[in-house]
C-alpha cells in the first residue's frame, strides 16, 4: 500500500470526519458505562504539519489551517469545542504543528474506564501508531487489515461504542467494499454505532453507494456530506462524506449547525455545499 496520509492530515476531509467522531465520543459520555472505539485504518497516529509529506502538498493549510483560530457563532463554538481542545493538547504553545489522528483525537476524549483498539497493517504507520499508543493502558493498537477488523472485533466486551472506518480509496471498488464490511459487521453488532468515511469525486459512483446502503434495510443511518469545490473534476477530492449507522439522536441537528460555517470556510472562494439526511429512519 503506498498511501501516506500526511500528505493530507488536517485537509478539510479529515476535519469534517473528526468534528463528527469527536462529538460521537462526546455522546458516548454521557453514560457511566464504558466505551469501545474501534479504529479500522488508524494511521500513524499524528502528523507534524511541518514534516515534508504535510508541507509539500499544504492542504491541512485549508482545513484546519482556517478552523484552528477562526470565529464562529456562539453556538457553533460550542459544539466545535471538544474538537478544538484534543488538537491544543498536541499544540501546548498556542501554534499549530501536530494534527492527531483518529486514535489519537479520540484518546484525548475518552474517559478512563473506555477503551480504544487502533487496526494498521502498512508497517512503518503501524510501528508509528504503537509507538503511540504504546504508554496508554486505554489503547491497543493491531497490525492487521482494516477490513478484516471491521468483522473481526465487533462486538465489543463492552458492548458500546463506535467503529471508525477510514479507507484510503486506493484500489478501485472500495465503495462497494464498504457497503458490503458494513452489511457483515453490522449482522454481528445491531447497535452499534458506525462512521464510514468517503471521498466525494464523481458524484455518481456516489449516489450509486448511497442506494447500496439503502438497500441493507438498516433502521437508522444518516448521510452526513461536505463539498468544498465544485464537482467538475471528477479526479480531484471535491467533497467529504459519512455514513452513520445508529448516531446519536442529537447528531442531526448538531451537524445541520456545523457544517453550513465549516464548508464555507474551507470552501474555494465560499462555494460550499452540505448535506445531513436519512437514507433510513426507524418511524
Amino acid at each position: 500500500m503506498n498511501y501516506r496520509h500526511a500528505y493530507h492530515a488536517g485537509n478539510f476531509a479529515d476535519v469534517i470526519k473528526h468534528i463528527v467522531l469527536s462529538r460521537v465520543i462526546v455522546h458516548l459520555r454521557e453514560k457511566p458505562a464504558a466505551f469501545r472505539i474501534i479504529d479500522t485504518h488508524a494511521g500513524t497516529g499524528k502528523t507534524n504539519l511541518s514534516g515534508a509529506e504535510a508541507s509539500r502538498t499544504g492542504e491541512w493549510r485549508n482545513g484546519i489551517g482556517r478552523i484552528f483560530d477562526a470565529a464562529f457563532t456562539p453556538n457553533v463554538e460550542s459544539l466545535l469545542q471538544p474538537y478544538l481542545d484534543a488538537i491544543k493538547q498536541f499544540n501546548p504553545r498556542g501554534n499549530l504543528l501536530i494534527y492527531p489522528g483518529s486514535p489519537m483525537l479520540a484518546l484525548s476524549l475518552m474517559r478512563a474506564q473506555d477503551r480504544l483498539l487502533a487496526c494498521e497493517l502498512e508497517p512503518v504507520a503501524a510501528a508509528a501508531l504503537t509507538k503511540q499508543l504504546r504508554t496508554d493502558k486505554r489503547a491497543k493498537a493491531v497490525t492487521i487489515d482494516g477490513w478484516t477488523a471491521l468483522s473481526a472485533y465487533v462486538p465489543p466486551v463492552e458492548r458500546r461504542g463506535a467503529v471508525l472506518v477510514d479507507p484510503p480509496f486506493e484500489q478501485p471498488g472500495e465503495l462497494d467494499r464498504l457497503a458490503e464490511g458494513l452489511a457483515d459487521a453490522y449482522r454481528k453488532w445491531t447497535t452499534g454505532t458506525y462512521l464510514l468515511w468517503y471521498p466525494i469525486k464523481n458524484p455518481r459512483e456516489i449516489d450509486a453507494f448511497a442506494r447500496k446502503i439503502t438497500k441493507l434495510a438498516i433502521p437508522k443511518v444518516l448521510r452526513i456530506e461536505a463539498m468544498v469545490h465544485e464537482p467538475r473534476d471528477i479526479d480531484r477530492l471535491n467533497g467529504t462524506g459519512l455514513i452513520a449507522v445508529n448516531p446519536p439522536w442529537m447528531l442531526e441537528s448538531e451537524l445541520s449547525m456545523l457544517l453550513p460555517p465549516l464548508a464555507s470556510a474551507m470552501a474555494d472562494n465560499g462555494r460550499s455545499g452540505f448535506r445531513v439526511d436519512w437514507l433510513t429512519r426507524e418511524k
